[in-house]
């Protein structure tokens, strides 16, 4: 986190910009506290970088005081305008500490001195030669005088100019000071508005222009004059077909076309044709701004790494643009240092060997976001494989030096004694891979020096000796026994030497004794081949190398050395230890989860490579991704680890390096995919429902935290009070929130206990908190009678019955049941009982079921019973005996008997109809009545009546009526109608035009028609006559009477069909007349008017 502190010396103060001027803002920091240099930003608002923007606008300066050790920074705005005001802030920054500040910048118009008036640039000046006239100094004169004038009130003069008349202008002009009158006539001539052709297709054209979204549709709607027109539309010029995405539509006057999921190649110029008529617009598509949804990463590489930059935008096919240090990298800008690649939404920017130059700060922009990431280039190192050796060789044999570094491309230089070694005949340099080798041949005494080999673009250097050994010749000869020199002390160990496996071994030993010694060197029984092979040895007059070219762990074992002359002899033994990596770890598997965390576990490497292992590091990821994440930085010594921070539910792998002092092992095996699940809390609301003597029933509500693993079920253990020894009661986890527990001792006092099992394990138990003493509880026998059961139950015939009648007792009780005090024992009424309810149910209910059932629960010498009252009900019988006893006026009374079968319930009521004997069509009289007899009412004198009678209980009416023996006759009382003679109303009347003729205006061309309405009787005969002359039998006339709705259509008039029309209706009583007038307008007439 940068520290806020006070590094700004000067800050840029707020300041007001005229509009067209240049304005600087000087910043400066003081750096003599600082270890690097500043970094400073620019910045307008909140966010915008104004280093991305500058340019011939906006410039950017930095300078740097040695002595007093102060950057300054300025920022300069170049022709300020409108847009350039607001706030800016510049930020500093150097390693932990930062500072900034913030300014204003407002932009001010030009202040002119002359007024602000258009009508100046129409007066004339002395420039114009012998028609300026006389040279006016006024203006001069004003500049220098201080009087305050007078504010006068401006007028918009092209306005009146406009508004008058042409004859009026040079009045005007003059009243208003303007001179140059022919300079205001072409002025005044651009300014007059041009009215715009009034169309007799379209009665609204399409707007100039529309603007839709990419993805959306849009609407094109014309109004046509005439309603059943056709139209086309047409696409910069071709014709639009309708499809689906181009719908047509008509409806009215109105036309629309309608574009679906418009896109860019809908962005285009359109019209809609009528006829030779046509209307233009253009459709604009907006792209909806491109973000960005994955930011660039900084990128920290070496020298001559391949580097990418990717992004990720919010839509596909977006363009994209890079930018270094400001600086905007285009494909032919970049050449072959830069890539640019596209994949859907990613955007790449591939450097393929990065150098130092390419340090800096890149940016990616779209039109909706930006970002960007810094590059850091380091030199890259340079290790050495194999250095030189120190050389000792007699003169004419050949001196060879060898070295190995890790770049094959990289270049080097040899040096003797600080000169640059040239090649020639006898020195020969090479590079094959990253062997470098200096060969000499026929060594001469001047060969001996110092050689030095130096890699091109690396501050290392690798140096040896070569040491010429020259031959003297004793003349007295002598004779030494040989001694071989061990020197194992750089090895830590005496006579052992290490190499790590894939490394080069050389082992000089120094051999003495006169004459010079035969050496030989052996591995067990093998003799060591010289000067060829992997494994070889050189032998020189006084020392031997044992020579091991990529060290393999074959190679290790015990080697002895034997020198021999005709002196004696001398051996020697090595062993010589192979060292690597270890092997991976193996069998790697997790062997326990949490919520967030898992225990793993790994079998030490198989060979640890020679050398202790120090410890392990630890990597996992997600399964499915590629991305591994390590675990730890430091080396970890035991073989089970806790990895934590992991995310419930998702699969994770694992897998594990084995370190030892030699370096890191190939990664184990990918352990089997592993879920961080938690264990469940424990089971709550835990309690007993029952208990008997060797059972105890358990019941438990879910645990409150379940988490992703589920719950795969329950465990129900039991101990014996004031033991800890817990029995499982289930075999396998139980689903169900309950369990009976059975096979229990009698008498004793247990304790239970339930947890939830998953595939995280066991979770905390839920333990009943008292002890349960399984003996079973003595309860008296009591029947539970539901309250509808508690009054007679009533059903229909043929409905099922089915009682459901709960009890309670301990033990369970021995249930009986009764009818009328028998028991029952009816086969068609069935009974089932269980531990706590007993079921009466018959299929279908008759009415031989209906009486008292009574049920009976017993224990022992303890009892409880309950009646319960069926009654099986059906519709009654009609009623008998229905006849007519008096007939009086309009009135007739009727008696009957109930009938003989009730439907084993009581009758409710009677339903009374009655039917003419003429029609037989049956009318309700009365339902409901009570009593059996009624009094009919409201007869019609003459006719003849029956009457019938259903009987009803609380089933419904009966099926069949009781009908009446006799009938009853309203007879007449001789009362007569005298109806009055009919008088028949006179219709006749004149005729009289109730809607008059109206006067009409048509376009010639165009059918029409006139109208109006006339009322008489005996209907009218109707004369159309056009300026007093009847219309005959003209085709051109087509004359329509409907309903007195009266009509002449003139098929596409001419201007000769003017004039007045008139309409004339005569009958025998008189006549009537009404007249209009029709104009005929030419098609030609608005064209004309425009052009005058």
């Amino acid at each position: 986190m940068s520290e806020l502190s006070g590094l700004f010396v000067v800050k840029p103060e707020s300041a007001t910009a005229t509009k067209g001027k240049d304005i600087t803002f000087v910043a400066k920091v003081d750096s003599s506290n600082l270890l690097r240099k500043p970094n400073m930003k620019w910045l307008k608002g909140k966010w915008l970088d104004l280093g991305s923007k500058a340019g011939k606008h906006l410039q950017f300066k930095e300078s740097y005081d040695r002595n007093t050790k102060i950057y300054t920074y300025e920022m300069s705005i170049i022709k300020v305008v409108d847009g350039d005001a607001g706030g800016y802030r510049c930020e500093v920054t150097s390693k932990d500490k930062c500072d900034s500040c913030t300014f204003e910048v407002t932009v001010q118009a030009v202040q002119e001195e002359q007024q602000d008036n258009i009508l100046e640039a129409f007066k004339r000046s002395g420039d114009a030669g012998e028609d300026a006239g006389d040279l006016d100094f006024s203006a001069l004169l004003k500049k220098r005088e201080k009087k305050q004038e007078e504010v006068k009130e401006e007028v918009d003069v092209w306005e009146i100019l406009k508004a008058a008349k042409p004859c009026d202008y040079e009045k005007i002009a003059f009243e208003y000071g303007i001179t140059d009158l022919r300079g205001m006539l072409k002025r005044l001539k651009k300014m007059k508005k041009v009215e715009p052709k009034k169309s007799d297709a379209f009665l609204k054209k399409l707007d100039s222009a529309y603007s839709v979204d990419k993805g959306k549709k849009i609407h094109l709607t014309v109004e046509v004059a005439d309603p059943d027109v056709q139209v086309k539309w047409l696409k910069n010029g071709q014709e639009i077909k309708p499809s689906a995405k181009y719908v047509f539509e008509s409806v009215g006057n109105r036309r629309t076309l309608t574009i679906n999921k418009c896109n860019l190649s809908d962005d285009a110029a359109y019209e809609c044709v009528v006829g030779e008529e046509k209307s233009f617009t253009e459709v604009f598509v907006k792209e909806p701004p491109v973000t960005i949804t994955k930011l660039l990463d900084d990128v920290h590489t070496v020298v001559g790494e391949r580097v990418e930059f990717e992004v990720e935008v919010s839509e596909e096919g977006a363009n994209v643009k890079w930018m270094k240090d400001g600086v905007e990298l285009t494909r032919e800008s970049a050449g072959s240092k830069y890539r640019f690649k596209k994949d859907g939404k990613r955007h790449i920017l591939i450097i393929n060997e990065a150098t130092k130059e390419d340090i800096g700060m890149y940016h990616v922009f779209t039109n909706g976001g930006e970002s960007k990431a810094e590059l850091e280039v380091e030199d890259k190192e340079l290790q050495v494989l194999q250095s030189i050796a120190d050389l000792t060789v007699k003169s004419a044999e050949q001196a060879v030096f060898k070295c190995e570094v890790s770049d094959e491309k990289v270049t080097g230089k040899w040096f003797k004694d600080g000169v640059e070694v040239q090649p020639s005949d006898r020195i020969k340099m090479t590079h094959i891979g990253r062997t470098h080798k200096l060969t000499i041949d026929d060594v001469k005494p001047s060969d001996a020096g110092d050689y030095t080999f130096v890699p091109d673009g690396y501050a290392i250097s690798l140096s040896a000796k070569l040491n010429f050994l020259e031959i003297k010749i004793d003349y007295v000869p002598r004779q030494d026994p040989p001694k071989i020199h061990l020197d194992t002390s750089s090895t830590g160990s005496k006579n052992t030497l290490t190499v790590v496996a894939g490394n080069k071994l050389r082992f000089d030993v120094e051999i003495t004794g006169e004459p010079a010694p035969t050496v030989s060197w052996m591995k067990g029984d093998q003799v060591v081949a010289e000067a060829e092979g992997r494994v070889r040895v050189e032998t020189r007059k006084t020392l031997s190398s044992f020579v091991i070219e990529g060290a393999e762990k074959e190679d290790e074992g015990y080697y002895s050395i034997t020198v021999t002359n005709p002196a004696g002899e001398d051996k020697a033994k090595l062993f010589v230890r192979v060292v690597d990596v270890p092997n991976p770890p193996e069998n790697v598997k997790c062997t326990s989860v949490g919520e967030d965390s898992a225990m793993i576990t790994w079998d030490p490497p198989a060979f640890d490579g020679g050398v202790p292992i120090k410890g392990y590091l630890m990597e996992r990821k997600k399964v499915g991704s590629s991305r591994w994440t390590k675990l730890n930085f430091d080396v970890y010594e035991s073989t089970t680890y806790e990895a934590k921070k992991m995310i419930e539910g998702v699969l994770y792998e694992m897998r594990v390096f084995a370190v030892n002092g030699i370096g890191i092992s190939q990664p184990s095996g990918n352990s089997k995919p592993f879920m961080p699940i938690a264990p469940t809390s424990e089971p709550t609301r835990l309690t007993v429902d029952d208990v008997t003597d060797t059972t105890c029933a358990l019941k438990w509500r879910p645990p409150e935290k379940i988490g992703a693993g589920g719950i795969d079920g329950y465990i129900i253990e039991y101990c014996k009070e004031g033991s800890d020894q817990w029995v499982q009661a289930n075999e396998e986890p139980v689903v169900k929130n309950q369990y009976r527990v059975k096979g229990l001792p009698v008498g004793e006092k247990m304790l239970f206990r339930v947890v939830a099992v998953n595939i995280a394990g066991r979770s905390p138990p839920a333990t009943l908190s008292q002890a349960v003493t399984i003996r079973e509880i003595m309860e008296h026998p009591k029947i539970r009678l539901p309250r509808h059961l508690r009054t007679k139950l009533i059903t229909f015939v043929g409905e099922k019955v089915n009682l459901v009648i709960p009890f309670q007792g301990k033990p369970r009780p021995v249930v009986t049941w009764f009818r009328d005090g028998v028991p029952l024992e009816d086969k068609t009424v069935g009974t089932r009982t269980s531990e706590v309810d007993t079921i009466l149910f018959i299929r279908s209910a008759e009415r031989t079921h209906s009486g008292k059932y009574t049920l009976s629960v017993q224990i022992e010498n303890m009892s409880d019973s309950a009646d319960i009252h069926i009654q099986v009900v059906e519709k009654p019988g009609p009623p008998i005996d229905v006849h007519i006893t008096e007939v009086w006026g309009f009135n007739v009374a009727l008696e009957w008997k109930p009938p003989k079968d009730n439907g084993n319930c009581e009758i409710i009521g009677y339903t009374i109809e009655k039917a003419d004997m003429k029609t037989k069509e049956w009318f309700m009289v009365y339902e409901h009545n009570r009593r059996p007899s009624c009094t009919v009412s409201d007869l019609v004198m003459g006719n003849e009546y029956s009457f019938r009678v259903y009987s009803e209980n609380i089933c419904g009416l009966s099926e069949m009526p009781g009908v009446s023996k006799n009938t009853a006759v309203i007879t007449k009382t001789g009362l007569a109608y005298n109806p009055s003679p009919f008088k028949e109303k006179d219709i006749t009347h004149s005729p009289k035009f109730t809607a008059p003729l109206v006067d009409r205006s048509v376009v010639a061309g165009y059918s029409t028609a006139i109208s109006c309405a006339v009322r008489g009787y005996p209907k009218p005969k109707i004369i159309w006559m056009k300026n007093n002359m009847i219309i005959g039998e003209d085709p051109k006339y087509l004359m329509q009477n409907k309903q007195g709705v009266l009509t002449l259509n003139i098929r596409k008039p001419s201007m000769f069909d003017g004039g007045r029309y008139s309409c004339r209706a005569i009958n025998d009583l008189g006549q009537d007349e009404v007249e209009c007038k029709l104009e005929v307008r030419a098609v030609q007439e608005k064209a004309e008017e425009a052009k005058k």
